[in-house]
């Protein structure tokens, strides 16, 4: 009997071992990010926010009593070897879900991917194109490039500007965004009176501008691209001596824009999430607790300021953290159920409601238009 009782004891001893053990197995974040080359300065805040938060969470316990682990890999700001990274992530590093995809380019090489292996991915870029047509998988945080031109055309018609010049990038987040403006222009009573681009490494784009200069009854410029891009044109505009209101999209709403451009930045109005003005915000606004959590978190563990950027990182990761809370488990499918499902979700970037049919969940009213005033964002009332 007592031998009996000694064998029992100690397979309910094996089984509990076995059990916490399964528990103690990772959950897989898969990411890739462009922590190098020309989209760095989004990258990088998206990697320091994920490491951030994985080790934040894991300290409190991890979710359903389990570790999450990162797994991250930097593309260099190339949408070629995003793709070959994601093939690793699901082949070889068998993720539970991906949160990444700095750059629209980058995230586009992965969604087909990610909808053929059926794993969700929160993207982190900014292109209507990776939420229109709707993937099975595929999710986003930041607000859209169509979001962002009807932003700032609703602020220009409020300042009676209704003849524009367009300055776009042609990489696939200019591209699309040269795209979405042209389309919702008309919505707003806006003409585009000149139409010129520049490519993603261009040092010197003062001969657009000079073009968009001599260009009869032009009242306002916008100007859609990330990384130094915008940032070489603002300078180039001063130099010009152009005049018009300048506006920039929300592809540069980070303090690395006032630090590129500089003086020259003086007046240029953009789109922007609430992240960069967490203490600008009213007290009743019901994103500013969760900004000012993220940028003070952020501050002291990097010594430097936050940017919009790592807002969607954080953004991206709370949300797949908090379906797979209410998906009771890491399956796929039932996660990425969960993810379509959120609603009333408070985030960097605004309150996402998502759906079958939206898979980002924000609407205008997440983004705030500032202005740069004295070398810092103000906000635009």
């Amino acid at each position: 009997m007592k031998t009996s009782l000694k064998r029992i004891v100690a397979g309910a001893a094996l089984a509990c071992g076995a059990l916490a053990a399964v528990a103690a197995e990772p959950i897989k974040i898969g990411s890739v990010l462009s922590v190098t080359g020309p989209a760095a300065f989004l990258g990088d805040p998206e990697l320091k926010t994920l490491q951030l938060y994985v080790a934040e969470i894991n300290k409190k316990g991890g979710v359903l009593g389990r570790p999450l682990e990162l797994v991250h890999y930097d593309d260099g700001s190339d949408a070629g070897k995003a793709n070959g990274f994601t093939k690793r992530l699901i082949n070889d590093d068998q993720v539970d879900i991906l949160v990444g995809g700095t750059t629209t380019g980058s995230t586009m090489s992965a969604a087909p991917l990610v909808d053929k292996a059926g794993i969700p991915f929160v993207s982190l870029a900014g292109a209507v194109v990776i939420i229109e047509p709707v993937k099975k998988f595929v999710f986003k945080t930041p607000h859209t490039d169509r979001m962002a031109a009807e932003k700032v055309f609703a602020d220009m018609k409020k300042r009676g500007l209704s003849k524009v010049a367009l300055l776009s990038e042609t990489s696939g987040f200019g591209a699309s965004g040269k795209k979405e403006t042209e389309a919702v222009a008309g919505k707003y009573g806006i003409t585009l009176v000149a139409n010129e681009t520049y490519g993603p490494k261009d040092t010197d784009m003062s001969p657009q501008l000079t073009k968009i200069k001599n260009t009869a009854g032009v009242q306002a410029v916008f100007v859609f691209g990330l990384g130094q891009g915008p940032a070489i044109v603002t300078k180039n505009y001063k130099q010009l001596g152009i005049a018009l209101p300048l506006y920039q999209s929300h592809g540069v709403a980070s303090d690395e824009f006032l630090k590129l451009a500089g003086p020259a930045a003086e007046g240029v109005r953009l789109p922007s999430p609430a992240q960069l003005i967490p203490e600008k915000l009213p007290a009743n606004d019901a994103q500013k607790p969760v900004v000012t959590a993220y940028a003070n978190a952020y501050k002291a563990a990097y010594k430097t300021d936050v940017s919009t950027f790592g807002g969607y990182a954080y953004d991206g990761l709370m949300l797949a953290v908090d379906a797979i809370k209410r998906a009771g488990s890491t399956d796929k499918a039932k996660v990425r159920d969960a993810l379509e499902a959120t609603k009333g979700f408070v985030g960097t970037s605004g309150t996402f409601n998502m759906s079958a049919t939206d898979h980002m969940g924000l609407d205008l009213s997440a983004f705030r238009i500032l202005e740069v005033k004295n070398g810092d964002w103000t906000l635009v009332q």
